[in-house]
């Protein structure tokens, strides 16, 4: 089960939960491997959970496409996996964090997105309603990834 908060007011963080029948180690490895990153949404050419590994891709969408960067701010192995994000070329800059809390057999996944509503919100490209959507959509792919393996 998805749940979700921070859908639509100011200032509030994006958090999506989803409990997985997998392992912390094997969500950990999902959400910080470059190829397992590749299967759920991100063309990442190169990934390290180090702080201070700065990594970009592309993203958005059809026909309109944007440079993401990204910095590496926290790593606790089968934890957390926290980076800064922001569009190149764009004012805001935003923090994305994977955390990862034994849950019986599996684990209870917390996607948090903090600081949408500093990127231009004369782009609707950047609503806030598009990163919930595309969040939702990411961590249910990660969780039917890991659960029909």
């Amino acid at each position: 089960m998805l749940t979700m908060s921070g859908t639509l007011p100011m200032n509030t963080p994006i958090v999506i939960e989803a409990v997985i029948n997998a392992p912390p180690d094997a969500v950990w490895n999902a959400v910080t491997s470059t190829d397992r990153m590749r299967d759920w949404q991100f063309d990442i050419k190169d990934f390290k959970p180090v702080p201070g590994f700065e990594f970009t891709f592309l993203g958005g969408p059809e026909g309109r496409k944007y440079l993401h960067v990204c910095k590496v701010t926290d790593a606790v192995p089968a934890r957390k996996i926290a980076y800064s994000w922001y569009f190149d070329g764009y004012g805001g800059m935003s923090q994305v964090s994977f955390e990862m809390f034994p849950a019986g057999a599996g684990t209870r996944l917390r996607l948090t997105h903090a600081g949408v509503d500093t990127f231009p919100a004369s782009n609707p490209d950047f609503a806030k309603q598009n990163f919930v959507m595309g969040w939702t959509a990411i961590v249910q792919d990660i969780k039917t990834e890991l659960e029909l393996k």
